[in-house]
């Protein structure tokens, strides 16, 4: 009994034991098959590593020249005279913890250098207002910069520090850019400086966006915050092509919308601030309005390509040269009128003193003329509306109430008092008339480009029209010209 113990334990102990040592011997053998295995770098094309280190050198080329601007305004606060007593502090222990009289705001913006010699633009609302500015470079450098000039009609700045020898951006050609080239946009969004996002030009020529009176922006991906504003839009060039002004958002921060001015517009602008320390822009003396299908359809053009002389103000360069009210101006020195935001941009951009060439329709004809460009009137100043007097009044076009035009109303209306035509006084709700943007207040002066001066006009007119016909209105409101279409009922 004894000897078969002593055997299984022996037995026990020696499986114990192989175990053990196949164990290690296999962990062995793994381990150092495990680590024969070679790690495999990804094979990245040769073009893609060349791009990237390409971004780099662009970001570490431009950043010196981008700068952070941080303005402070004094705010003053209209004090009661009562509170500002000496003896009021008696029975007001707590007169320290009430608003200041007076106390600093700041904000931050950016900016790009563009002369070694201190030269520096923002946008006109980084600065505005600003009672300092202080610019800090890359290298933590800080000057105090002045202002030489702004525009806010472009929301174009320029101001300068006392430095030689600064780090300049290179100038591109706004003009040549395409949809879908890479961009890079450099600024210090919440105070983060220096800070470099990477995009595509989403759209050029964006207008009508509320932001200027002037538009002609640049639209990219590349994420813009808030901060960026004044800072460079560059190419794969590392040329400045555009300064970040804007974006479009619901939150407040970035939505993949972004608005840079052209550097073209930018530079044409920074040019006449540092000669004269303002804008002087071209004037055509037209009133334009875009061209909508229905209105193409009335003065029958097969699509809705150039702008729509409402009006021409009397004695201005397009009054001489011979051009009408309802022309259509479809191209302008050369140059292709897509919009009406276009054919601003570049009347603006015109120099005064200039002779031009404009192409228009009239009719199914084309003409040209040869017009001189004049400086814009400082003074073109809007006309209110005052109440309208409660007279008989005649419906002719359904949804609308209309009354002869005295020279009171006229008056009243801020018009000419020899102005003729019929007012309107009252829109129905939902009626085609409201649809079409007809107000209270509006003067018909032509219906179908037949002349409305007087009640009776309008009555003959308007017994002429058919339920469903598209009628063309050439409206006067507050002085302002335009025409509008409505389909009758």
């Amino acid at each position: 009994m004894r000897n078969k113990v002593v055997t299984v334990i022996a037995v026990l102990l020696v499986g114990f034991l192989l175990g053990g040592v196949s164990f290690y011997l296999l962990g062995e053998w793994t381990g150092k098959n495990r680590g024969s295995v070679p790690y495999m770098a990804p094979n990245v094309p040769r073009q893609i590593t060349e791009t990237s280190r390409a971004f780099s050198e662009i970001a570490g080329a431009i950043s010196p020249s981008v700068v952070n601007i941080s303005t402070t305004k004094i705010v003053k606060r209209d004090s009661n005279p009562l509170f500002d007593d000496q003896l009021f502090d008696l029975f007001n222990p707590f007169r320290e913890f009430r608003t200041p009289k007076r106390w600093k705001e700041q904000s931050l913006g950016s900016g790009v250098i563009v002369s070694s010699d201190g030269y520096i633009i923002t946008n006109n609302h980084v600065i505005e207002h600003a009672d300092e500015i202080r610019v800090t470079l890359l290298d933590k450098r800080s000057f105090k910069a002045k202002i030489i000039g702004a525009d806010a009609k472009s929301d174009v700045a320029v101001v300068k520090v006392e430095a030689g020898g600064l780090p300049a951006v290179k100038w591109g050609d706004s003009d040549r850019l395409q949809v879908g080239e890479f961009v890079l946009a450099i600024g210090n969004p919440f105070g983060l400086s220096h800070t470099v996002t990477m995009g595509i030009i989403s759209a050029v020529g964006r207008a009508n966006v509320g932001i200027a009176d002037y538009e002609d922006f640049i639209q990219t991906d590349a994420a813009i915050n808030p901060g960026n504003s004044g800072g460079p839009l560059v190419n794969i060039k590392g040329e400045l092509i555009g300064m970040n002004t804007a974006i479009f958002s619901k939150s407040g921060g970035y939505q993949g919308i972004g608005f840079a001015v052209p550097s073209n517009m930018v530079k044409l602008v920074m040019d006449q601030l540092e000669k004269k320390g303002k804008v002087t822009r071209g004037w055509l003396g037209v009133t334009i309005q875009e061209l909508t299908p229905e209105l193409s359809k009335k003065f029958g053009l097969k699509d809705s390509k150039g702008a729509l002389i409402g009006d021409i103000a009397k004695g201005s360069p397009a009054d001489k040269a011979g051009i009408k009210r309802g022309d259509i101006i479809i191209e302008y020195n050369g140059k292709g009128v897509k919009e009406v935001g276009n054919l601003r941009n570049m009347v603006s951009q015109s120099k005064v003193g200039s002779e031009v060439e404009v192409k228009v329709l009239r009719g199914d004809k084309e003409y040209s003329f040869k017009v001189l460009i004049a400086e814009l009137p400082k003074d073109l100043a809007e006309s209110g509306q005052g109440p309208m007097p409660e007279e008989q009044s005649f419906e002719g076009l359904a949804g609308m109430s209309v009354m002869d035009l005295t020279k009171e109303i006229a008056r009243q209306l801020g018009l000419h008092r020899e102005d003729k035509g019929v007012v309107v006084i009252r829109v129905e709700p939902g009626s085609s008339a409201e649809e079409a943007g007809i107000r209270k207040g509006d003067v018909l002066q032509e219906i179908n480009k037949k002349k409305i001066e007087k009640l009776d006009d309008y009555n003959k007119v308007t017994a002429e029209i058919q339920p469903g016909d598209t009628i063309l209105l050439f409206v006067n409101r507050g002085g302002k010209k335009f025409y509008v279409t409505l389909r009758s009922s």
